[in-house]
């Protein structure tokens, strides 16, 4: 069975002004995603900035999550490293906590070979019980799974069955798909591929765009779901140039914007990510206005 289908949001993180995590806000947030249709919630992702939190922060927040969610959707904890090891704490920690499933990241920065990559990610899933997702993202990590290595590891170990493809690489993705004959579930990594990623396979989406508009890109994955690809298609195109402007910088910066014009205190970002452009939060803003969300 699929960890879920539709949209899930990787949720961003509320800070205060002081840099402290604000969870008061983050618990309206995940309110807000619940009462909007979010099929699944992924906590503590890039999103999240899960990268600039001490690990003692970074499992906070997951177990905060996880109990404020309450069952009602499915909670996926970001738990990636490139150290096995801390990946294998972290997973440990978000399977005690009651998260529905971890999503896993390739090792960044000292990269891998297909081999390690193997043996990172079996190591991780024989030190839990619950499902993973690997997260491929080759353009942040500078590592890339092959669909030949998704596929032995989606077979060898029983408690691996989905992937995050970020990769923007369709042809790669269909090579995957094709060669796993089922044995993958697939969710897009990019919002303005979903469309696409579904058409051949994949349940749905781990998207950004979902922070601002929930209900609207659920639709795009229902749609897709149903069968109706000329209304998802549709549905996507208009979503478009907003995806663009919520990439016109490095994600988290614009949805954090985009969420403060929405009401919420979403609060600074740390460093080193600043605050966005004014010429691009005026295009975010304008676009923002257009999809109707302000």
């Amino acid at each position: 069975m699929a960890i879920f289908k539709g949209a899930g949001v990787a949720i961003a993180t509320p800070f205060k002004e002081n840099g402290e995590v604000n969870y008061e806000e983050f618990g309206r947030l995940i309110e807000f995603q619940i009462e909007n249709g979010t099929d699944a919630i992924i906590v503590c992702g890039t999103t999240g900035e899960a990268a600039t939190m001490t690990e003692e922060e970074h499992m906070d927040v997951v177990k905060y999550c996880i109990d404020k969610v309450a069952k009602r959707v499915p909670v996926i904890a970001g738990t990636g490293s490139n150290c096995t090891e801390t990946a294998i704490k972290l997973s440990k920690l978000a399977e005690s906590y009651g998260a529905d499933a971890l999503l896993c990241v390739t090792p960044y920065y000292n990269k891998a070979t297909q081999g390690g990559l193997v043996a990172h990610f079996s190591a991780i899933a024989d030190a839990v019980n619950i499902p993973i997702i690997l997260y491929n993202v080759p353009s942040r990590t500078g590592c890339n799974i092959l669909p030949e290595t998704a596929v032995k590891l989606c077979k060898e170990k029983k408690n691996i069955v989905a992937i995050k493809d970020a990769t923007g690489n369709m042809s790669q993705t269909i090579k995957m798909m094709q060669l796993a004959d089922g044995c993958i579930d697939l969710y897009s990594g990019d919002d303005d591929q979903i469309v696409p990623l579904m058409s051949v396979g994949g349940l749905g989406v781990i998207s950004v765009l979902a922070n601002v508009a929930p209900a609207q890109t659920h639709e795009i994955c229902q749609k897709c779901l149903e069968g109706d690809y000329e209304t998802a298609r549709k549905l996507q195109f208009k979503a478009y140039p907003l995806v663009k402007a919520l990439f016109s910088e490095v994600n988290p910066i614009p949805v954090k914007s985009a969420l403060k014009m929405i009401g919420f205190a979403a609060g600074p970002l740390r460093l080193p990510l600043t605050e966005m452009e004014p010429e691009n939060c005026a295009k975010l803003k304008e676009e923002m206005k257009k999809f109707g969300l302000i």
